[in-house]
C-alpha cells in the first residue's frame, strides 16, 4: 500500500487546558474518500481544524502527502494542497459569488490550473448567479459555493465539515452525489466529518468513529451497508 495523503499519529488537541482530541491516529489513502462520525461535541470540528492548522497539537504529528506540517500554518497548508470547507460555509456575504470563488484560487500554489468551467458543471446554479451577493443565497447554495471556492484550484485533499448541517435534504443528497461524482472525476480524496446517517453511508468508503475526543472504531464499507451498525454511535 502507498503511503497515506493525510496521517496523524497521537495527535492531541486542547483549547486553553482543555483536552478536545485524545490521542487520535487517522489515515487516509489518496482517491479515498473517508468519513468521521460521531455526535455533537465529540471533536470533529476541532479534528479539521487541526487537520487544516488553524489549532495546533499539543502532542502527535499531522503528516501530508508525506511531510510533518504540524508545525505549518493553515495558509501553509492550502498551499500545499489542501482545500477547506468549515462547518457553516463561511462565505464572503457582501462579496459575488464570482469573487468568493475567486478567493479560493490561492489553494494549491503549485497548480497554474483552475477548474471553473468544472465547477460551473457540477453547480450550474453558481454560474447562473455568479454576480448575485453570497449573502443571498440559501443555505444549500451557500454550501455549493464554498465547495467551489475550495475546489477551484484543484485540491488533492479536500475537507468538508458537517455538510448537511442546515440544508433541506433534497440538497443534502445532491451534494452528496456531487462529492461522489468530484471524487471519481477528478481524483481529489475527501475527509469529511459528519452526524447525518444517510450523508455517511452514501459518501464514506470507510469510516471512523468518535466519541469523546477518541477514535473508537474504524468501519468498513460492509458496516456502512447496515445502519443498525453505525446508528449507535450517532445516537444522542
Amino acid at each position: 500500500m502507498t503511503d497515506p495523503i493525510l496521517e496523524l499519529q497521537g495527535v492531541t488537541a486542547a483549547y486553553d487546558s482543555t483536552p478536545i482530541l485524545r490521542e487520535v491516529d487517522l489515515s487516509v489513502q489518496s482517491g479515498e474518500i473517508v468519513g468521521v462520525m460521531g455526535k455533537n461535541g465529540v471533536g470533529k470540528t476541532t479534528l479539521m481544524k487541526t487537520v487544516i492548522g488553524l489549532l495546533e497539537p499539543v502532542y502527535g504529528t499531522v503528516s501530508y502527502d508525506g511531510t510533518d506540517v504540524t508545525g505549518h500554518d493553515a495558509d501553509e497548508r492550502a498551499r500545499a494542497g489542501i482545500g477547506y470547507i468549515p462547518q457553516g460555509r463561511d462565505v464572503f456575504p457582501k462579496l459575488t459569488v464570482e469573487q468568493n470563488i475567486k478567493m479560493g484560487e490561492t489553494v494549491n500554489a503549485d497548480s497554474s490550473e483552475t477548474l471553473y468551467d468544472e465547477i460551473y458543471d457540477y453547480f450550474p446554479i453558481l454560474e447562473e448567479r455568479a454576480s448575485q451577493q453570497a449573502g443571498t443565497l440559501s443555505g444549500g447554495q451557500q454550501q455549493m459555493l464554498a465547495i467551489a471556492r475550495a475546489l477551484v484550484s484543484n485540491p488533492d485533499l479536500l475537507l468538508l465539515d458537517e455538510p448537511s448541517e442546515g440544508i433541506q435534504p433534497s440538497i443534502v443528497d445532491q451534494i452528496s452525489q456531487d462529492m461522489q461524482t468530484i471524487n471519481e472525476e477528478l481524483g481529489t480524496t475527501i475527509l469529511f466529518v459528519e452526524q447525518n446517517l444517510g450523508v455517511i453511508r452514501e459518501m464514506a468508503d470507510r469510516c471512523y468513529a468518535m466519541e469523546r475526543g477518541e477514535i473508537v472504531d474504524e468501519v468498513g464499507s460492509a458496516t456502512l451497508a447496515d445502519e443498525d451498525a453505525i446508528a449507535e454511535y450517532l445516537a444522542v
